[in-house]
């Protein structure tokens, strides 16, 4: 069945919505890593066990089990792809200046590109090209000044962190009918299973294991949830970009409250990556129709 233009548009509507609360809520997350004042391996223990229980709650409301079934494969594939990025995050801020930790997360919507072409044969927009080289070059500007040679074990853990959320976001478009719940869940498991033996869970201060719920249990579930479905209506590169948008907002509540300094031209660079988003999202949204009916952008 073809979809209409207004079907194209709804959809490409609803996943833009899904994209952009998701990142914003996930902006928070080097803010919270920061406040909560302890070691990467106890961050990582704590909310990926806090994101395990909650999405498994959840997911045991539902009781959806066939997708899983049918993919057993793909589905412990992205949960290791989810453990990795949370890992991967938390000891990149760890290691190194929030500044250069989001820059260069944000080269996620190169990655996702390029493996959605290779392995799904879904034509990437022009556009899309256009507003990845525009925005990447508006987050040069920003963050020119925070770029050195300092923390490199830190940028190392971003860039995989990158290359790891470009292939989970391909991954998910290609197998839109998964449960995104079990597959959070699934991630938060291996995340503590991983973190748990260089950990000292229950040796933290009690504004540690306030932030650390409110980042278990409410900012980084919903956040990735959010992400992870958008890709149901959007290709993953385009759902990609939007972490663009968490490099100038992560940085920015950093720098309010914590006093952790982005370099001067952050207002020039972030307005060049905002517009550039807005102008993305707004053809996205003028001209949706062609591309749904010519099945280069419907989820699979």
């Amino acid at each position: 069945m073809v979809s209409t233009p207004h079907d194209a548009a709804s959809h490409h509507s609803r996943g833009l919505t899904l994209a952009t609360v998701g990142i914003v809520i996930l902006s928070f997350d080097s803010l919270l890593v920061r406040l909560a004042v302890t070691d990467g391996w106890n961050i990582a223990f704590w909310r990926g066990a806090l994101m395990a229980l909650v999405m498994g709650l959840f997911y045991c409301q539902r009781r959806r089990l066939a997708t899983l079934n049918a993919h057993r494969g793909v589905s412990l594939v992205s949960a290791g792809l989810l453990a990795a990025i949370s890992l991967l995050f938390v000891m990149a801020v760890m290691h190194t200046r929030v500044a250069n930790v989001v820059v260069i997360l944000s080269t996620a919507p190169l990655f996702a590109a390029i493996l959605t072409r290779l392995f799904l044969q879904e034509r990437v927009a022009a556009r899309t090209w256009v507003a990845i080289g525009l925005a990447m070059l508006g987050l040069i500007i920003v963050f020119a000044g925070s770029l050195t040679g300092d923390g490199l074990l830190g940028d190392v853990y971003a860039l995989g962190a990158a290359m790891a959320v470009g292939a989970n976001l391909t991954l998910l478009r290609r197998y839109p009918m998964l449960d995104r719940l079990p597959l959070i869940a699934g991630g938060g498991v291996i995340t503590a299973i991983i973190a748990w033996p260089m950990a000292t869970p229950l040796a933290l201060s009690t504004q540690s294991y306030a932030v650390l719920a409110i980042m278990g249990l409410l900012q980084m579930p919903l956040a990735t949830a959010l992400i992870n479905n958008a890709t149901r209506y959007l290709p993953s590169a385009e759902v990609a970009l939007f972490y663009l948008v968490e490099a100038i907002l992560g940085t920015l509540w950093v720098w309010w409250l914590l006093g952790e300094n982005p370099p001067g031209a952050t207002l020039y660079g972030g307005l060049l990556t905002l517009v550039t988003l807005l102008v993305n999202a707004w053809l996205g949204l003028r001209k949706p129709g062609a591309r749904w009916i010519t099945g280069t952008s419907r989820p699979r």
